[in-house]
This record gives C-alpha cells, structure tokens and sequence, in this order.
C-alpha cells in the first residue's frame, strides 16, 4: 500500500479582510503560508460552499503564499445567500480583482468540483494569469451531469438516500427535480426555503464520500450554511453556469493547452462522475489524469487528499 500524505499542519492566517466588489456584494478573503511566497488561490466547492481552515493544508505554508476566499454569498461573504449579481462571470472578476488587489501578477489555481468549473472558466479567461492548474472532482457543469445527480442516476445508488429528496417535491413536478426546488428555494416564505434547503444539501452531503459520512450530512442542519449552499448551486444550474453553450468548458480548451495541468480524480465519485474528468483529459492529453481507485467525491478523501498535495508539492517548481 502506497504511503498516504497527511494534511499539512494547520495554519492561522496572516491577513483576513472583506473586499467590496460591487454595491452590493462583498467578499471574506483571507492569506496563508509565506507572505512572501508563491502565489496560490484555492476556488471552493458548491457553488455556495464557502471555504474552511483544511482547505488551507493542501498547501506547503513555507512555500505558497496562499490565498483562499468565499465566493459572493458563501459563507462569511455578504450578502449571504444571494442570487442577484451571481453568476460566473462575476466570480471570475471577482478573482481578478482580489489578485489586482493584493498585487500578484499571476499565480498557481487550485480548484475541485464547482471549482474546477470556475478554475477552468478563469483560466479559459485570463490564461496568462494561470501559472498551473489542479483540479480535483472535474465538474464541466453540462446538462448530463447535472441530470446524473439531481435528476436521475445517482438515485439508483444512493436509493435511501434520494427518497427524502424525492418525496419533498410532488409527483405533477418530479419530471424536472431542479426547477422544483428552485421554485421552493426562491420562495417567499422562509420555512419554505429552509426545509428545500436542507434536504437538497443533504443529499449531495451523503453522496460526496465513498464511505457515507454522517457528521458531513449533520453540517448542512445549519441554516444559513444549507441556504447558502442549496440557494447559490441551484441558481447555476438553473442557468447552465452562466455559460452559452453545453460545453463551453471543453469548446475553449484550446486556450489554456499550454499550461501544467493536474487533474486528480476520485473513481467511484457519484457527484461528479470520472465521465467528466475523461472526457476533460480526452480534449486536453496535456494535463496529466489520477484517478484515485479507493475514493469517491470529497477532497479530504485519504487518496485524493495525499495526490493533491503530492501535486501541490510538485508544482512548487512553477
């Protein structure tokens, strides 16, 4: 058995600050590690996920400079839970205005699930910004995917599970699952928001791991978490993550084919199927592909966490 890399040893940060991006949303950024070391920004899950201290030990902290932050309306970013000014292409100006703002010139990009997607629209972007790229649990954000897990596939392994988010919504509505939490998510009433909130987080919660793990499910009873979380990834599924094709993503790799690329993949990850990381590595053989045989979706997973800071350590060379 191969030897499993631990997590850094945690790390305070040496900076926090909230950064106002427009009139209306501000943003939680916080600094790790070296202040004067490479750069690295860390592009959390969901959307809507919000970062927390172990995403800070992926990292070397006596090498990166590492820079972590909650996208508009996750976690302690204000407001929370908000839908309006929230699309991707926000998030990616956001990026660039948190590296205009502290001064980097261009930096490593660090992004699993929702923010691989992100990690790869920023890239597509602004590739001369991009020093390396790893990306973890590929999440291209095309309709087949998003029908997978919330609309049928991912139910037939996890049937226990999907019956709490299958009965929540009645059977005139079932035929298109994310619009009809959408329409309970955005409701007016806020017991209505909640109860959805919860139960679609749940769900993605006891999927996420290979083994299930109920004190990860027990973390979306919060409700301003469940909100945030439910809220902001429904709202980019309902507009196919503000793209304008099915597979921007993989239409505009040509753009980024020049930069180190790892990707590390779970192989029984039910959110986001290895589907998307193949398909991701057919379109772009430059990047390298891990598939980690023992490991589902989380990156705290002891596979994927010991390949993602393996990767990190290799590219400290960047």
């Amino acid at each position: 058995m191969e030897n499993l890399i631990p997590f850094y040893p945690e790390v305070e940060a040496f900076k926090t600050e909230f950064l106002k991006v427009s009139d209306l949303h501000t943003l939680y950024v916080e600094q790790c590690g070296n202040p004067k070391g490479r750069p690295v920004v860390f592009l959390h899950g969901g959307p809507g996920g919000g970062v927390s201290t172990d995403h800070r030990r992926f990292f070397d902290p006596n090498h990166y400079r590492i820079i972590l932050f909650d996208q508009r309306g996750a976690g302690k970013s204000t407001p929370a839970a908000e839908l309006k000014e929230n699309t991707t292409w926000d998030l990616i100006k956001d990026i660039e205005t948190i590296r205009e703002h502290l001064d980097i010139k261009d930096w490593l990009v660090f992004g699993g699930s929702w923010g691989s997607t992100l990690a790869l629209a920023y890239a597509e972007t602004h590739p001369e910004r991009v020093k390396a790229l790893i990306l973890r649990g590929i999440f291209l954000c095309r309709p087949s995917e998003i029908k997978w897990f919330y609309q049928f596939g991912a139910s037939e392994i996890f049937p226990d599970i999907w019956e709490s988010y299958y009965n929540h919504i009645p059977a005139e509505e079932r035929h298109d699952f994310v619009s009809a939490y959408y329409k309970r998510l955005t409701h007016a009433d806020a017991s209505v928001r909640l109860e959805a909130a919860k139960i679609w987080s749940k769900w993605e919660a006891a999927t996420s791991r290979l083994i299930v793990d109920m004190k990860a499910i027990d973390e979306f009873e919060d409700p301003i978490y469940a909100l945030q979380f439910a809220r902001i990834e429904c709202h980019y599924f309902m507009n196919n993550a503000f793209f304008n094709t099915n597979n921007y993503l993989i239409e505009n790799i040509s753009k980024i084919k020049n930069i180190p690329t790892t990707i590390v993949q779970g192989r029984y990850d039910v959110v986001c199927p290895v589907r998307s990381a193949w398909d991701l590595h057919r379109a772009f053989p430059e990047a390298e592909l891990h598939i980690i045989a023992d490991s589902g979706h989380a990156a705290g997973e002891a596979g994927i966490r010991s390949k993602l800071i393996e990767t990190t350590n290799k590219f400290r060379k960047y």
